[in-house]
């Protein structure tokens, strides 16, 4: 597993116009290639009247799966921009559909790649950028006295996340730490408890974090 990668937070539809054609803008996040696909499909069906339905994704961890579809535009000026856009951003498990109207003025080819290009720029701030940080997951079983201080001191930290709090005979603390970030909690609990605590290390699992201001990175 990757310890941090960018994608969208999910469907995301936006409109925007050039040179008179309708280009409808869409994004959403794809963790296999038959989710891209049945995307891809939704959107077609939706827009069965639309002059063409163009559209790219990217699927797995190291981009394992890179797709282009022009769907009647000429070769390389529509799908091929919306992947560069994907690769540019370094956006993963990802599916951008850009469906246009055309308006009655071509574009040409240089035209169609910027408009397609710009297109898929404004799906990705549609659908939200996120990134994706893998956490391990920790439970902490502990007596009731240090609760308070524990507790405490874990949300005035930003480092750490209180995933859940489990009461039983003893409290359970479930924390989730960055991945590779995890020994200073480890040797922090252990001497704010004196040793007695009880550590278990649960199935690490992705914390996403909203990109500043939804704006993909430069």
């Amino acid at each position: 597993m990757i310890k941090k990668y960018l994608t969208v937070a999910g469907f995301g539809e936006t409109e925007i116009e050039i040179n008179r054609s309708r280009f409808i803008c869409y994004a959403q996040r794809a963790e296999s290639e038959e989710e891209a696909r049945a995307f891809i499909s939704t959107i077609k069906k939706k827009h069965w009247d639309a002059t063409h339905n163009c559209s790219a994704y990217l699927v797995g961890e190291h981009d394992d799966i890179q797709k282009a579809d022009d769907d009647g535009e000429p070769s390389g000026t529509a799908g091929k921009p919306i992947l560069e856009v994907l690769k540019r951003n370094q956006v993963k498990d990802t599916v951008v559909v850009i469906t246009r109207y055309f308006g009655g003025i071509k574009l040409g080819a240089g035209g169609l790649i910027r408009a397609y290009g710009r297109s898929a720029s404004e799906a990705l701030k549609a659908g939200m950028l996120v990134e994706r940080v893998l956490h391990e997951t920790y439970q902490f079983e502990l007596d009731y006295t240090f609760l308070g201080k524990i507790e405490n001191e874990l949300r005035a930290r930003q480092d750490y996340i209180i995933d859940e709090i489990t009461y039983l005979e003893s409290v359970v603390v479930t924390v989730l730490v960055e991945s590779g970030q995890e020994q200073p909690l480890l040797q922090w609990i252990t001497d704010e408890t004196s040793g007695q605590v009880q550590i278990t290390q649960g199935e690490p699992k992705y914390v996403e974090f909203e990109c500043a201001a939804n704006e993909s990175p430069s």
